[in-house]
C-alpha cells in the first residue's frame, strides 16, 4: 500500500524494501523453469522493473488477496506475455534497473532441493524462508540494540527446534549463565518470534483472519 501510494521518498523506500525482500523467491522460480543464470537475472530484474514502471502497486489492495500470490501470478503473466519486451530489458536496454544483490543468487540456488520440486513449490518454500529470515533479522536488530546480539545468536537455533545443538547446558556455559535462565530466555524469544511472524504475515494477506491459515500454508511449504 505504501509502495503504490505516490512518488514520495516513503513510497520509493517501500518499493525498494519489497524488491529487496522478495526478489530471490522469484529468481528461484525462474531458474527452476529451466532458464539459465544470465537470463534468470535479466527476467527477474525486468519483471520487477516492469512492476515499477507500470505502477502496478498502485492498484494492489488488501481485498485482492495474498501478496505472495499476486507476485507469482504477475511473474507468470510477465513470462508468458512479455518475451518480446524482455529483449529490450536484457542487460539494461534503457530500463530503470532495480538494484538487487544477484552476486550470491546462484550459490543459493545450487543448494536448493532438486526435483521433484516444481517451480511453484520452490517459490513457496523460498517465500516462507524469506518471511522467517526477515523476522529473525528484525528480532536480532532489537536484541543488538540492547547489547544482546551474541545471546540472540546462541538462542535463535531453538526457535525452530526443540533444543539447541549441545543442549541448553552448553549454551548456558557459553553465555555464562544457568540452564534455567537459558530455557526462560528461549521461551520469551519464541513468544516474541511468534508475535513478529504474525505481524509480518499480516502485512501480506487481505484480512487478519487469514493469518493463521497463511502460517499453516507456509509451514507446509517448508515441509514439502
Amino acid at each position: 500500500m505504501a509502495a503504490g501510494g505516490d512518488n514520495s521518498s516513503a513510497a520509493r523506500d517501500a518499493l525498494a524494501a519489497l524488491c529487496e525482500a522478495y526478489w530471490y523467491p522469484l529468481y528461484a522460480y525462474v531458474r527452476r523453469r529451466g532458464v539459465d543464470v544470465d537470463d534468470a537475472r535479466d527476467l527477474t530484474q525486468g519483471f520487477l522493473t516492469s512492476l515499477l514502471e507500470r505502477r502496478d502497486f498502485e492498484t494492489l489492495r488488501p481485498d485482492r488477496g495474498r501478496f505472495r500470490a499476486f507476485l507469482l501470478a504477475s511473474l507468470k503473466h510477465f513470462l508468458a506475455n512479455d518475451a518480446a519486451h524482455h529483449s529490450t530489458l536484457k542487460r539494461g536496454g534503457g530500463a530503470v534497473l532495480v538494484p538487487l544483490a544477484f552476486d550470491d543468487a546462484e550459490a543459493r540456488y545450487r543448494v536448493e532441493p532438486v526435483e521433484p520440486d516444481t517451480p511453484e513449490t520452490l517459490y513457496e518454500r523460498r517465500w516462507a524462508l524469506t518471511i522467517i529470515d526477515r523476522v529473525l533479522a528484525h528480532l536480532r536488530q532489537e536484541w543488538e540494540a540492547d547489547g544482546r546480539a551474541a545471546e540472540f545468536d546462541e538462542l535463535k537455533a531453538s526457535l525452530l527446534q526443540s533444543a539447541p545443538a549441545g543442549g541448553y547446558a552448553a549454551v548456558a556455559e557459553r553465555l555464562g549463565t544457568t540452564e534455567g535462565a537459558v530455557k526462560a530466555a528461549v521461551h520469551r524469544l519464541r513468544r516474541k518470534f511468534q508475535s513478529r511472524l504474525r505481524e509480518h504475515i499480516a502485512e501480506t494477506v487481505s484480512h487478519p483472519a487469514e493469518v493463521d491459515g497463511e502460517i499453516r500454508y507456509l509451514v507446509r511449504a517448508l515441509e514439502a
